[in-house]
């Protein structure tokens, strides 16, 4: 009997504590759910929470609920788990790492580009990566993919088909031209040196395409890849000087030279060959292209008198060196932003923003900004617009009100145009694309 009593004392006590680890687990999950769901209704209210572009879809019947994907995204407060679920919480800064994806134990996270109700126009290109305009090829951004691992992967399959294809030798042309050393673009100029093909690789800007204008700082890659001719990349949290030092080393190692500052302005039909002409004025002939461009194209321009004078510019890569100056920037979003505060550590800044409020950046860039302003470090001129740029001056204008304000410098930060015109001259289709899953890979 007195074992019996014992047994029912160890079970029952037993059963309390498993309650009780219950109900503690149960306490704080529904906490943290109204943490995430404030963060949710927040996200809502501010114009955060649809996606703009690249964004993870959650497969709720596969999801097992590990918060892996929460951890992993090196961006933060894009998911969240409410009530046991995975969902998303700040959609539209997704950037489309991919870390998510890859810390998913169960592959329950898809990448998706634009939603049921935004589309995203998508040039359209088969299984190899070819247009419908034969022997023009697209990878990496351009085509949807912003991971830099799978645009890495998606440069090195395309020129390889092209190779299995067969490229027919013509002495007076290149076999290949590569447009962009982006990702995509340097393991294409890796692959097509592998292969000895006689190529050229085009870049309007710097080396690393879209990858060059992001903070120093930046995480960029969360994964390792395999780059042409030098092997597995074993980096983790890889931030962008890391990253575009070892492309540079990539690229000297097998004596490849990137053609900078040259921008392709269009691409015809010559014959059995495509003639490319640059913003230099030169004429290139090649039998096969490779579009390695990104979506955000060429900054977009405001077209105010003094915008081609030396003291304008449209990215903001060192702020550290830049110091004792006056400097306009010019534009509402994170990008405008993040340089307004970075140039006020050392400089005078005032921003030009021409709505009422800044819309749709980051909270913490919100309460960095308000502070700011607070402490008098940055003055914000909302509802205005850029009217002319000077040598030493900035004319902007209210509808009731004009500033002429002595200036060293100006960001203008108004977004890129995209390179549809572009592509459509070329006779590439354009499909607009509603909730397309991208390619994955593990």
């Amino acid at each position: 009997m007195e074992a019996l009593l014992e047994q029912i004392v160890i079970y029952s006590a037993v059963f309390v504590l498993c309650a009780v680890v219950v109900v503690i687990y149960l306490r704080k999950l529904k906490k943290e759910s109204q943490v995430t769901e404030a963060k949710v209704e927040k996200a809502k209210q501010e114009g955060l929470f649809e996606p703009v572009s690249l964004h993870p879809v959650i497969d709720l019947d596969t999801c097992i609920k590990s918060g892996a994907c929460v951890t992993a995204c090196p961006e933060k407060d894009i998911l969240g788990i409410i009530n046991g679920r995975g969902t998303l919480i700040n959609a539209s800064h997704c950037v489309g790492h991919g870390a998510c994806f890859h810390s998913c134990p169960v592959e329950a996270i898809s990448l998706v580009i634009g939603t049921e109700k935004r589309g995203v126009d998508l040039p359209h290109v088969n299984q190899h990566f070819e247009t419908n305009v034969p022997g023009i090829f697209i990878a990496g951004e351009l085509g949807g993919m912003g991971l830099i691992k799978n645009s890495v992967e998606q440069g090195n399959q395309a020129v390889e088909f092209m190779v299995k294809s067969g490229i027919k030798k013509d002495p007076s042309c290149y076999d290949l031209i590569i447009v962009g050393a982006g990702p995509a673009g340097i393991s294409a100029s890796l692959t097509a040196k592998k292969h000895n093909l006689n190529f050229l690789t085009l870049e309007q800007d710097t080396l690393g395409g879209t990858v060059f204008t992001f903070p120093r700082s930046k995480i960029v890659m969360t994964a390792p890849m395999d780059l042409p001719l030098y092997g597995k990349v074993k980096l983790f949290d890889t931030s962008k000087s890391e990253l575009l030092d070892l492309w540079q080393k990539a690229l000297s190692k097998n004596n490849i030279t990137i053609r900078e500052n040259t921008k392709v302005d269009g691409i015809v039909i010559d014959g059995d060959r495509f003639k490319l002409v640059t913003n230099k004025g030169d004429e290139l002939f090649a039998k096969t292209v490779l579009l390695a461009i990104g979506r955000r194209g060429s900054p977009r321009k405001l077209g105010v008198p003094g915008e081609n004078l030396e003291n304008v510019a449209y990215r903001l890569l060192e702020p550290e060196n830049i110091s004792s100056k006056k400097v306009v920037v010019v534009g509402g979003g994170d990008s405008a932003i993040e340089a307004a505060l970075a140039l006020s550590e050392q400089n005078q800044v005032i921003i030009s923003y021409r709505s009422d409020a800044f819309a749709r950046i980051k909270p913490k860039n919100r309460d960095k900004i308000n502070e700011a302003v607070g402490r008098g470090v940055v003055d914000v001129k909302f509802n205005t617009n850029l009217e002319k740029i000077e040598m030493e001056k900035v004319v902007i204008k209210s509808e009731s009100e004009q500033y002429i304000l002595d200036n060293d410098l100006v960001y203008i930060f108004a977004g890129g145009e995209l390179p549809t015109q572009f592509l459509e001259k070329a006779g590439i289709q354009i499909t607009k694309r509603f909730g397309y899953t991208v390619k994955k890979h593990k």
